[in-house]
């Protein structure tokens, strides 16, 4: 039986007295995750925002809606979202994308496709307390590993749609239409299956 989940999205243009309220609100109403836009400059940080409603509800998961491996210091990411990870007894997931809004507002291209697939990798390894090298600089988060970070892709195109079967727990696609849903989720798991 395939189940569907539901998940309420912000931008970080409300207060967060106002998140937190709405965040309750969803879980009361059977919602399963709450995202948040990680556009620094458009929007307030999303991470004080996720902290405040973890410590607000009891089920609900929580991400960035999505983070990027340009603008947030890799080391930096990971010892965030294994604090909260730690904080929410495993109900935080990490959305990631290649920094189309994050990185374009400051006048800077996304990152390859490459870079996000790595980016999940050495975010995963790091959360669970293992040595990782990443920009020729080797590193440890010698407290963590109690949780085991997910990591959801937002894909569109062949290769990124490629990368989140290979790198990712699951993808994020912005759209309703079912048929280009279908399709998308098709090709993300096809390049899963083929890269084992």
């Amino acid at each position: 039986v395939k189940t569907m989940d539901f998940g309420i999205t912000f931008k970080g243009d409300i207060s967060t007295k106002r998140t937190v309220s709405l965040t309750k609100q969803a879980e009361v109403g059977g919602f399963t995750h709450t995202w948040f836009f990680d556009s620094h400059v458009l929007w307030r940080d999303c991470y004080p925002n996720i902290a405040m409603c973890m410590e607000n509800t009891e089920k609900m998961k929580f991400g960035p809606f999505v983070t990027n491996p340009g603008v947030r210091e890799w080391s930096v990411a990971a010892s965030k979202y294994a604090t909260l990870l730690e904080q929410s007894n495993g109900r935080f997931v990490v959305g990631l994308g290649r920094g189309d809004s994050s990185r374009r507002v400051l006048g800077k291209k996304p990152m390859t496709v490459k870079r996000m697939g790595r980016f999940a990798h050495v975010l995963r390894d790091l959360v669970a307390g293992k040595e990782v090298e990443y920009d020729g600089t080797t590193t440890q988060l010698p407290w963590a590993g109690e949780h085991d970070l997910k990591v959801h892709i937002a894909a569109y195109g062949p290769m990124s749609l490629a990368t989140a079967g290979e790198h990712g727990d699951g993808l994020i696609i912005q759209l309703g239409d079912p048929g280009l849903t279908k399709w998308f989720y098709d090709q993300s798991i096809t390049a899963g299956e083929k890269a084992g």
